[in-house]
């Protein structure tokens, strides 16, 4: 009796150290694959970089500066050698303002990323694997979610719940799946019918054995795909809020600096060194991520690596 437990033991322990030697090599060949994609790796590198900052912040630039009672420089003043990016308008650096803002719009993308990501997941299995009615009604709840315009309803939410960074990661986190939980039900309606799926049935498993087992493991490489592109809409639609004046007043970000500089005029006035680093930042980490799911995609789709 000992020795068949024994054996038995000895069996799972390969069988799991086999498995996770699939993983890692899946892993390195997915890495090998994702390396050839010149654009997905000029992403990487730009993102790497804006996670460096935003990490390294305190180290870069002191925390006071984002304080208005302690700001000392001039108003609006032009990039200079003791501002390098200029000042705004209670004459605090504007280099200061857009390092510590990497860490709220990142924040906000990948918080918002996630959050949408996981009620998308959800639905779009239960929609798409469920039959009868429990999976008629979230479907229909996704696409009554798709028909109502993104925008005007993370409006009318950010204005219900108020100004704060909470808040508008939840915003944009409830109201950005719609997309995410279409493509995961069309997904499990093709994975269910596969062979393996009805063997499960056919053997007794039940449905979210099924569904942990089998189906979401070969939805993830989709859902991860999906993430990087819609942690670029999540990014957008902060800074889209922030300029709107939905924003965190108490914290800095590139959506507040823009929607401050739109206040004071800097347009108008010809202060460029306001606007311009700002909106740049946006589209580089925006850029980025479309960069690396569009890689992402055609590395996780047999369809897509066949083409090119």
């Amino acid at each position: 009796m000992t020795d068949t437990t024994t054996t038995a033991v000895a069996t799972r322990l390969t069988t799991r150290q086999l498995s996770r030697r699939r993983r890692i090599a899946s892993w390195k060949r997915g890495w090998a694959q994702f390396r050839t994609h010149r654009s997905g790796m000029i992403g990487l590198g730009i993102l790497v970089v804006f996670i460096v900052v935003a990490l390294a912040a305190p180290l870069l630039a002191s925390r006071d500066g984002l304080d208005v009672t302690r700001a000392n420089g001039p108003v609006l003043g032009a990039p200079s050698a003791h501002y390098l990016l200029g000042t705004d308008e209670n004459g605090r650096s504007v280099l200061t303002l857009l390092i510590w803002g990497s860490r709220v719009s990142l924040l906000v993308g990948l918080m918002a990323t996630l959050i949408s990501m996981v009620i998308g997941t959800l639905i779009g299995l239960v929609s798409g694997f469920f039959p009868g009615w429990v999976g008629r009604i979230f479907f229909r709840l996704t696409e009554w979610f798709l028909v109502i315009p993104f925008l005007p309803l993370a409006i009318a939410l950010a204005t219900v719940l108020g100004r704060s960074l909470f808040n508008i990661i939840l915003v944009i986190g409830v109201t950005s799946w719609p997309g995410t939980a279409l493509l995961i039900r069309s997904q499990t309606l093709s994975i269910k019918e596969r062979p393996y799926v009805e063997r499960a049935q056919a053997i007794g498993a039940g449905r979210w054995h099924q569904i942990g087992k089998h189906v979401l493991p070969n939805v993830m490489p989709m859902v991860f795909a999906n993430t990087t592109l819609t942690v670029a809409i999540a990014i957008l639609s902060e800074t889209t809020l922030s300029f709107l004046g939905l924003g965190d007043p108490t914290r800095t970000s590139w959506g507040t600096m823009l929607d401050s500089a739109f206040e004071v005029g800097a347009i108008t006035t010809g202060c460029w060194w306001y606007i311009i680093p700002p909106g740049v930042c946006v589209v580089l980490v925006v850029l980025a991520f479309t960069l690396i799911g569009q890689a992402l995609e055609e590395v996780l789709n047999p369809r897509l690596r066949s083409r090119s």
